[in-house]
């Protein structure tokens, strides 16, 4: 095991007591005193919530080595305490067990191991003080700080009573789970917007879900922490399947044009809206709750330490009025109208029907925003439109571009694991008013326009981008934004796309947004559970900075670059860059292999397969994807080419977007090329997503909400290569997304396109490959014609960032 920890911060030994008797765990009298075998103890009668007597306390102290041969009171009574009985107590607290997890004889030594937080030396009250103090922060077996698993077992059940103006408690700068969780005010009322998506000639109004403390109804205010999630009340699955397009279709040959993004970029037009509704009366108090709502884990952890939470799912859901329409302007205007009237600056209502005025009195008017894939991109959105009160947004493999989610290169795509899926798809899949039969029957026939105009617009026949893509890319935007923004991706992320990030990320660099980025070696999850990452902490950490303005230095002490390592499990490193730009080039000329017509720098490959093969592919994503990088025949041997380095003296990095520019031609006037990064090697490689831990759980405070511990673990056998990125381009798009190109059979053009960005760690001995094909069967269409590829090695090049370039040679071999 390894924990990683950035959350924690080195405070000053004034503080460490001040805060240690906040918390009880120190007393000005035991300070006065100055007896280090008292200060001890009390520490530990503290740490023991569960036990309501001193003889229970007694026993549960008892129970703890503080050598190999003595519990802590007998090696008190004989002794002083010493560096090694100190956290050879504090291993056991943590959930480490002696003679498994570590040695009585040199615990220090464990601890080094595992990465954990201690003091060298124990010589002095000063540095029982300080051991004390970061032993709270330092993390337990079971994946949390220990101050935090102390609140499972009730530590703070005791504080629930301090008046609300003493609330919230502060701990090395993040807010601590003093709030009754059991005492949660849940609330619904309805925004009023600046739409009317439905054209009913009414202002659409928002349902929105409110979880708040308790002592906001004793004039404490908290700030909101607000998830826009279109999936909140409930997702039509069936009918959104049955609009799934055929994917098995060939591409069409585009007209020439000489398109301009003039010609395409969005420009909003003027809609006139109805009047605001009229304010008959105002109230203080909600007149609907709920139940158990949809929610983020991350978000109830936040619920007992001080934050509201908001839910609010949008236009066209459940209790909302509208339609949904994918990422559209309206989407992002329905998201801002919620944290305006956090902010005071909108109107919500107790009810849909009698115009009764209800404020979100009990909020600071501070405002984050949460959430992974849709909810994070709605983040994203909001952010792009400048609104005062949203301080900053979490947003987790969140889209940027929406093209890049459902189109790349000219090309329509698939996103991954969802085969045929589009914008009009999500749509149906959102627009949860279909769930009320009375609702649904007046809004029918709309919304089916609306489905109607958006497949139209959406234009699966060319795959360009176009004006309807344009509204829906938030990158545009960017010099709005003024919240701070932590990002989180999957490095392995097949559905939104590593780009959407890592374009966000770099479209930043000259303007003033703090940022912070954290790229994991996951899919498409939620990283706040992972055992050897405080991420909870960290967020904690920088909420309690942006939205409650705790003095803790967060924006300096978090890292803005942390990256989890491909190659060893519990590895998290903070490098200085996500390389924008490539350092090194790769010719793919060098030991190609001879065509049948004896030209050594023209390889050929073909775009299709024999019928039962296609009908296998179809059906077996993972049997095309072996069979396509297998070296050896299958297949596909004739429907790509390979090309590998010789094997890597030492290890490397490759950091941002690899650009392959290859020089082709075809025996037809439309076509597609794909590629794909591979790293070759026979190997033991980390899980592309978490293991849950054994019997572990994650508490998210006493009596409260958990979820399932995990962790990324090695594979159970190795495999002999894995996909590092991959990219695709329509041939008749090589000029621009938007600009169709002229393709005249037999002549040679010069393409040039960008795989996913990665940060990839590739082992000595290992060689790094390249794939060239056409028909990717995972995410573009899969026509299967009978068209072929010739490829000039000569003017066919990959290029590259990366840190070791010396042990990357071009001795490149064509398999």
């Amino acid at each position: 095991m390894k924990f990683n920890q950035f959350a924690p911060r080195q405070v000053s030994l004034e503080t460490q007591i001040q805060e240690l008797i906040n918390l009880e765990f120190l007393t000005d009298r035991l300070l006065e005193k100055d007896e280090m075998d008292k200060i001890w103890l009390h520490f530990l009668k503290q740490v023991f919530p569960q036990a309501q007597s001193p003889t229970a306390k007694h026993e549960q102290i008892a129970d703890l080595l503080a050598s190999n041969t003595q519990n802590v009171f007998d090696f008190l009574n004989e002794h002083e305490i010493t560096t090694n009985a100190f956290y050879n107590v504090a291993l056991q607290l943590l959930g480490f067990e002696v003679d498994l997890d570590f040695e009585l004889a040199n615990p220090l030594a464990a601890m080094d191991q595992m990465q954990l937080f201690h003091v060298n030396e124990i010589n002095s009250t000063h540095d029982l003080i300080t051991a004390c103090y970061y032993l709270l922060l330092t993390y337990t077996k079971g994946g949390q700080n220990y101050l935090d698993y102390l609140a499972t077992l009730g530590y703070f059940v005791p504080l629930y009573g301090r008046p609300a103006g003493m609330k919230p408690i502060f701990f090395n700068g993040q807010s601590q789970p003093v709030f009754n969780t059991k005492k949660l005010i849940k609330e619904v009322v309805y925004v009023e917007s600046d739409l009317d998506t439905d054209q009913d000639g009414q202002r659409d109004l928002l349902k929105v879900e409110i979880i708040r403390p308790a002592e906001t109804n004793f004039n404490l205010q908290v700030p909101a922490v607000y998830t826009a999630s279109p999936y909140n009340q409930g997702v039509n699955e069936v009918s959104s399947d049955k609009m799934l397009h055929n994917v098995n279709q060939p591409l069409t040959t585009k007209e020439e044009n000489n398109t301009t993004f003039k010609d395409i970029a969005y420009q909003p037009s003027h809609i006139e809206i109805p009047k605001k509704r009229e304010i008959k009366e105002i109230a203080l108090t909600a007149e609907s709750s709920f139940g158990r709502e949809s929610s983020y884990t991350l978000n109830d952890y936040l619920l007992a330490r001080g934050f509201a939470v908001v839910y609010a799912a949008g236009i066209g859901t459940m209790d909302s009025d509208g339609v949904r329409t994918c990422g559209s302007t309206a989407e992002t205007s329905s998201t801002v109208a919620i944290i305006e009237w956090l902010a005071g600056k909108r109107t919500a209502f107790t009810n849909k029907t009698d115009n009764i005025e209800i404020k979100a009195w009990w909020c600071n008017k501070h405002v984050a925003m949460t959430g992974k894939s849709y909810l994070g991109t709605l983040a994203t959105a909001a952010a792009t439109t400048g609104t005062p009160a949203l301080k900053t947004i979490i947003s987790e493999a969140a889209i940027s571009s929406w093209y890049d989610y459902y189109r790349e290169g000219g090309l329509v795509i698939s996103p991954g694991g969802y085969v045929g899926e589009d914008a009009d798809v999500l749509a149906e899949l959102c627009f949860s008013r279909r769930k009320k039969a009375a609702d649904y029957l007046k809004i029918q026939p709309f919304f089916t326009d609306v489905l109607k105009q958006m497949a139209h617009d959406q234009d699966r026949i060319t795959g360009n981008y176009t004006t309807f893509w344009d509204e829906r890319n938030y990158l545009h935007n960017l010099d709005q934004i003024k919240a701070k923004i932590v990002m989180v991706h999957g490095l392995n992320d097949w559905n939104v796309k590593p780009k959407n990030v890592f374009n966000l990320w770099h479209g930043l660099d000259d303007l003033p947004v703090v940022k912070k980025l954290i790229l994991h070696q996951g899919q498409h999850i939620y990283i706040n559970n992972l055992r050897s990452l405080d991420f909870s902490n960290m967020m904690n950490l920088w909420l309690s900075n942006q939205l409650y303005n705790v003095d803790n230095q967060a924006e300096d002490h978090l890292p803005d670059l942390l990256v989890q390592d491909n190659t060893q499990p519990e590895t998290w490193i903070t490098p200085h860059e996500w390389h924008k730009y490539h350092n090194l080039t790769l010719n793919l000329q060098e030991d190609a292999l001879s065509t049948q017509d004896g030209d050594n720098t023209m390889l050929s490959f073909k775009d299709w397969v024999d019928q039962p093969d296609f009908e296998k592919y179809d059906k077996n994503i993972p049997a095309w994807m072996a069979d396509l990088i297998s070296t050896d025949a299958s297949a596909l041997e004739n429907n790509r080419l390979i090309f590998k380095t010789a094997p890597l003296s030492s290890d490397v990095t490759i950091s941002g977007a690899p650009t392959v520019s290859l020089r082709l031609h075809t025996d037809n006037n439309h076509g597609l090329v794909s590629a794909m990064l591979v790293d070759f090697g026979e190997e033991k490689r980390l899980n592309a997503d978490p293991s849950p831990v054994f019997g572990a759980r994650l508490g998210l405070g006493f009596d409260w909400r958990e979820e399932p511990l995990k962790e990324f673990t090695y594979e159970k056998n190795p495999s002999p290569w894995k996909l590092i990125a991959k990219g695709h381009l329509n041939l008749q798009n090589k000029t621009a997304l938007w600009k169709n190109d002229q393709i005249i059979p037999g002549e040679s053009y010069n393409f040039e396109f960008e795989l996913q960005p990665t940060y990839y760690h590739l082992l000595k001995n290992h060689q790094l490959g390249l794939i060239v094909y056409a028909t990717d069967f995972e995410m573009t269409q899969r026509g299967n014609e009978h068209i072929t590829y010739t490829l000039d090695l000569a003017n066919s090049k990959l290029n590259l960032a990366i840190d070791k370039k010396e042990v990357l040679n071009n001795e490149n071999k064509k398999n």
